[in-house]
Parts: C-alpha cells; sequence; structure tokens
C-alpha cells in the first residue's frame, strides 16, 4: 500500500464511526430515510467499513423534490433559516438550518476560504447576493465573520460601485463569479482605472470554471490574469452539500474538508472510479441536523486526485467540473458538456454577447444552436464561429446572430440568482 492511499484509507476510517452515527440519526428522524432503510433492510450495523456505504441507496434529486419535507429532521422551531437550490435544474429544494448548521456552515467556510490564504487582516468585496435564500451568500458572510476578515456586502452587478468601494476601502479580496470580473474590467478600461494598481490580490472565482481539467487557467481565467495580475481561487460547491472545495495558491484542485462530507465518485454502472477518471460526484453530508443526505448524487461529472499538495495538505482534491450529468450532449458523434461551448465562445473577443441551447431535432437528437452578438456583418460573423468550433470540437452548431440586449434580456428571464449562458429546451419522445 503507498503512502498516497494509506493517507486516503486514514482520512475514510476516520469518517466510519461520523457516517454510522449519520445513519442512526436519518433513521431516527428523517421520514424519508426512515421509510428507504426499513425498506432495505439496513441500519446503521450494516456499516462495518467504508466499502460497505455501496449497500445503501442512493439519494436523487428528484428525490428531493417529489418528498422535500420529508427529508426535515428537526421541528420547525428549532430551524433558524431556510435556504433553496436555485431552480437551474428543476424544481427547488429546500433546505433547512438549525443553530449548530449555521455554526457547521460557517466553519466549513471559514475553513475553505483560509485556505485561499483569506485572514483577518483581509477586506473582502462580496459581490454576488446574499439574499434570495442563497446559502452561499449566507456561508460567505458567516464564515468572513468567524475568520474575522473586513467585509464589503455590495452583491451582484453596479461596476462603477464596485471600483469605487476598492479605491476608498481598499479591499484585498473579491468574492465574484469570473465573467463579472470581466465586465468590470470592460468598465475599468474605459474609464481609465487601471487594474493593476488597486489592492485587489485574490479573486475567490464562484459558479463557473476558471481552469481546464490539467488545472492550467482556462480562457476565461486568463482573459482576467492578463488584465489583473492577481491571484485566482477556483471553488466548487453546492446547496445540497453544504459544503465547499476551495483552491490553496497551488491552483491544484478543491481542498475536501473531511470532517464535514463524504465523497464517492462513480461510473454509469455506480461503482467507484479510481484517481484521475471521471465520474458523478455522490456526497453524503456530515454532522448536519436540519436536512442530512445520504448518498446524494450531485450529478456534476469531475476527476478526484489523492497526490500530496505543494501546500502541504494531504485531503482528497477534486478537479474542475466537467459537466452536469444531465446536461450531457451527443451531437453529431461528439459528447459535450455546457461549460465546453461556454469555453470556446469565450475565446471569442469579436462577440459581444451570447448563450447557447440545446434542443430536440425532428428525428429526436440532440441539436445545439447559439446566439451571439457582435460588431461584425451576419454572414462575416457566422462564418468564423463556425470555423472555430469546426476547428476545436470537429462540429459547428446552428448559428444565430441577433442584438445584446436581446440576449441579455433571454439570460435574465429565467429568474435565478445570475444570468443564465446555457438553456436546456430538450424534450423526450
Amino acid at each position: 500500500m503507498t503512502s498516497v492511499s494509506y493517507t486516503l484509507l486514514e482520512q475514510q476510517q476516520s469518517q466510519l464511526e461520523v457516517l454510522q452515527n449519520q445513519i442512526h440519526y436519518l433513521r431516527l428522524h428523517s421520514l424519508y430515510y426512515r421509510r428507504v432503510l426499513t425498506e432495505c433492510q439496513l441500519t446503521e450495523k450494516n456499516l462495518l467499513s467504508i466499502e460497505d456505504i455501496q449497500k445503501f441507496p442512493f439519494t436523487t434529486k428528484a428525490d428531493l423534490q417529489k418528498y422535500n419535507k420529508e427529508f426535515l429532521c428537526q421541528s420547525l422551531s428549532k430551524i433558524i433559516d431556510i435556504v433553496s437550490t436555485s431552480g437551474t435544474s428543476g424544481t427547488p429544494v429546500s433546505f433547512y438550518l438549525t443553530d449548530n448548521d449555521l455554526e457547521r456552515l460557517a466553519t466549513n467556510e471559514s475553513q475553505s476560504l483560509s485556505i485561499a490564504g483569506i485572514g483577518p487582516d483581509d477586506i473582502v468585496q462580496l459581490t454576488t447576493t446574499s439574499d434570495r435564500l442563497f446559502m452561499a451568500g449566507l456561508a460567505y458572510v458567516l464564515g468572513l465573520r468567524k475568520l474575522g476578515a473586513s467585509l464589503l456586502r455590495v452583491g451582484p452587478g453596479l461596476p462603477d460601485l464596485q471600483w469605487k468601494l476598492i479605491a476608498e476601502h481598499k479591499t484585498t479580496t473579491l468574492i465574484a463569479v469570473p465573467s463579472f470580473i470581466l465586465k468590470m474590467l470592460e468598465y475599468a478600461e474605459k474609464n481609465q482605472i487601471d487594474p493593476a494598481a488597486s489592492t485587489v490580490n485574490k479573486i475567490v472565482c464562484i459558479g463557473e470554471p476558471i481552469r481546464n481539467q490539467d488545472f492550467s487557467l482556462n480562457i476565461l481565467g486568463q482573459k482576467i490574469t492578463d488584465k489583473w495580475p492577481v491571484q485566482l481561487y477556483s471553488t466548487y460547491a453546492s446547496t445540497e452539500m453544504a459544503t465547499a472545495f476551495t483552491e490553496c495558491h497551488a491552483g491544484k484542485g478543491g481542498h475536501h474538508l473531511p470532517e464535514l462530507v463524504f465523497i464517492e465518485v462513480v461510473d454509469e454502472q455506480d461503482q467507484s472510479v479510481p484517481p484521475g477518471m471521471s465520474g458523478e460526484l455522490v456526497i453524503t453530508t456530515l454532522g448536519i441536523e436540519g436536512t442530512p443526505l445520504l448518498r446524494f448524487k450531485t450529478g456534476d461529472i469531475c476527476q478526484y486526485h489523492l497526490s500530496s499538495c505543494e501546500c502541504g495538505r494531504t485531503t482528497l482534491r477534486l478537479g474542475p467540473l466537467q459537466g452536469r450529468k444531465n446536461q450531457m450532449i451527443k451531437y453529431k458523434g461528439t459528447t459535450l458538456y455546457p461549460p465546453a461551448l461556454t469555453e470556446l465562445l469565450h475565446e471569442l473577443d469579436y462577440i459581444s454577447a451570447y448563450y447557447s441551447e440545446v434542443t430536440t431535432n425532428e428525428m429526436g437528437l440532440d441539436a445545439i444552436k447559439i446566439y451571439v452578438a457582435g460588431n461584425e456583418k451576419d454572414a462575416d460573423l457566422v462564418f468564423r464561429i463556425k470555423e472555430h468550433f469546426q476547428a476545436r470540437i470537429r462540429v459547428t452548431p446552428d448559428i444565430f446572430v441577433t442584438s445584446a440586449q436581446e440576449i441579455n434580456a433571454i439570460k435574465t428571464s429565467f429568474n435565478f440568482r445570475k444570468p443564465v449562458d446555457f438553456i436546456d429546451r430538450r424534450t423526450t419522445f
């Protein structure tokens, strides 16, 4: 046994007792899990080793949507805060947090942000919403308070205000969606603001990938750092797990917090995959009282890595998210995920706005449509974009040229927490 696998085994064995306690808790308090585990004739006594977790049933997003309140494990008198998923992949799901859950959320975020090098001396500008039942915004506020860092709760949009507050308060760190950073850079260029002269030295990136699978910066990440010499930190999290995976300065994947979540990565046959192989992330939350989950299939496709990080941490690391399982596109013999379309479009400086959508054609096959706005003649724009797609992925989607105003109206019409770049309009025959 190598030292690397021994390190992972140590981490998993330390989780065994916690997992047993969690299953016992679910049987006592969750209407849903009491019924499901009884039907399967399973209790915590069936979990004698980490491998035994595979005996237990998966939980899916459809289960959460259908039986949402049956997952609640505490009386409403114990619930302090209620959050919700965004609804981008179906009906929103509510999660109920006790006082201890809020403390766990603060611990998660303080540890995660400290991995990104944030500490009490930092002044952090939050450019994402902390309302609208958004767990992440709440987590940032609680985590930064626990860290002792100063916080500017600016919220989304308003590039002019963001720059004014950076100058006034000497902000050191931004928490932001990467595509919004590009809008801030566009504003800076038009208004003679030099980003390099600002006090900002770190950006914690949320909601969008900034790295390729080999951990190099993707086009979005490169566009930011070309104009702003800052350290970018990638993060991955979800409302369901109430836990974040955050990069350290090495930028080699998001570090796992094993005391907060147990993870598996499984293939199409629901079997565990080895390090470096792609699979669906499955999580079991640890230490949650309100709405804990057992073997929840996130739908997110990623890889995990076990080699020791140059920062000295030996915890498992998650690589960049490749896409969502239910959004996989089969197009003219090529398998794609929406982030790949976004990455290709980010490379094109001659388009000012875009979104992509996938539909089902008359043959029952996936069809991709790309809507763009640009400054060139329509025919020239369509030709250049098709040529770009053909060179990069050997297939050419249908391209439609329209106005930036119309595109932005579509992207914000779903009333989600941020504009969407991808719309799935597929139907099942």
